[in-house]
């Protein structure tokens, strides 16, 4: 397949590998937004009985004319709503075959795809990051990293 690479694309063109270990540190930090929509909290709610007006009373919130998922603070932190904690200090997404499309592209954000370096920043809290690094992992190829790239929601 003969495509045509940005100059943005080059350091990636060979494709990547990460592999998801589901430690939830992607999932906690400064305060932020975890962007969902319609279709996405449809079927959070039907996953947790509610109607669509009771999850979004109970799991996010409308900001900027969008819905995000609600955070919670933990010390200086915030969590989203649905990390959940073990007493043995690991974490896990709650609704991991649920979660939203911002949540399935990471660690393939735009903002982490701009350079080398602003992706091995984001991936120093990320250790699927640090393996695909490292040549572990799944492998991405171009075409895979756009189209998770493309979907990621505007932060």
């Amino acid at each position: 397949m003969n495509e045509t690479i940005t100059q943005q694309e080059q350091w990636y063109a060979d494709g990547l590998q990460f592999s998801c270990n589901q430690c939830g540190n992607c999932c906690t930090g400064p305060s932020g937004y975890v962007w969902v929509d319609r279709g996405e909290q449809v079927a959070m709610a039907e996953h947790f009985g509610l109607t669509l007006k009771e999850f979004r009373k109970k799991y996010a919130r409308k900001l900027h004319g969008r819905w995000s998922l609600n955070e919670v603070q933990v010390g200086e932190m915030y969590d989203c709503v649905f990390l959940d904690r073990n007493s043995e200090g690991g974490a896990g997404c709650s609704i991991y075959g649920l979660r939203p499309v911002q949540c399935r592209t990471w660690p393939f954000w735009p903002e982490n795809l701009r350079s080398l370096r602003s992706y091995v920043t984001a991936g120093r809290t990320c250790p699927g990051m640090t393996r695909g690094l490292r040549g572990e992992g799944k492998s991405y190829s171009l075409t895979e990293i756009r189209v998770l790239r493309d979907q990621t929601p505007a932060t």
